[in-house]
């Protein structure tokens, strides 16, 4: 009885020991470290197709976590809650920012984290939040969805412009232009031959008119160096003979008898008398 026991006993031991072997290669084949992880919260403002539950979350290219949960904000049914299960180790800071990225032409989906900024301060969980909120930033093809779309609108409204300037009046005009247009071309072959002539002549006419320049060049300059120095001297005299006269004018009407005697005869004086 005692042998069946002891033969019952080394069959739990071995059968125990078989197993912490296994669940050890398996735990030391998995990864499994003992480093602890955090959880964290992102709002996607758009669409997450190609995100699963364990796809991986990036630092700059390093793989530092994966996706632990996906829903619909119970808030805001517009956006998608991620929740993010990520190293202790990893600096996740008030400027961390997550983008949906895909990985090459495999398309496989992941959150990509990186610091756009300068505040290394810890990102803490804020009143009313269960876990610290990563801040979003639109990704890839939400720019380039984005840009098409104001891209089309852009179209939409030149076409509408030109729809407009080309309604029936103004092709009317365009029409009337065109016309006009033709005819002043025609005209022009038409009269080609004048208008070369017109142009010879009016080259012939410039060549004539420089000898024309440099005759009224010369004439100047002979009237600035001997007409208007005569004709200061003439001013200068007028001037001398205007005050003279102003001079006599002034001794006729003080003295008239100056007419009769002359300016310099002198009056005689009777005694005591002084002029």
């Amino acid at each position: 009885m005692e042998t069946d026991v002891n033969y019952t006993i080394v069959g739990i031991f071995v059968i125990t020991l078989l197993t912490a072997i296994v669940l050890a290669i398996i735990w030391l084949s998995s990864g499994f470290s003992f480093e602890g992880y955090s959880t964290y919260a992102v709002y996607m403002k758009e669409s997450v197709t190609g995100l699963s539950i364990d796809s991986p979350v990036e630092y700059n290219g390093v793989n530092i976590g994966s996706v632990s949960d996906i829903q619909l904000d119970k808030k805001n049914p517009q956006s998608v809650l991620l929740l993010l299960s990520i190293k202790e180790s990893t600096p996740i800071t008030v400027d961390t920012v997550a983008t949906l990225n895909t990985k090459g032409i495999t398309g496989i989906a992941y959150v990509a984290l990186k610091d756009t900024g300068s505040d290394l301060r810890k990102l803490e969980a804020q009143a009313g939040e269960k876990y610290p909120v990563i801040k979003t930033a639109p990704s890839l093809f939400m720019r380039l969805d984005t840009a098409l779309g104001e891209l089309s609108s852009n179209f939409s409204k030149i076409s509408t412009a030109i729809n407009s300037l080309l309604d029936e009046q103004n092709q009317k005009s365009i029409r009337e232009i065109l016309i006009n247009l033709n005819q002043v071309t025609h005209t022009l072959s038409v009269n080609s031959q004048k208008l070369n002539d017109i142009l010879v002549n009016t080259a012939q006419a410039s060549q004539e008119f420089i000898p024309l320049l440099q005759a009224g060049t010369d004439s100047m300059k002979t009237l600035q160096m001997q007409t208007l120095p005569s004709a200061n001297q003439l001013l200068l005299n007028l001037n001398e003979i205007s005050r003279s006269l102003a001079a006599v004018t002034a001794d006729i009407k003080q003295n008239p008898a100056v007419l009769i005697r002359g300016v310099n005869d002198q009056q005689r004086l009777g005694p005591g008398e002084t002029r």
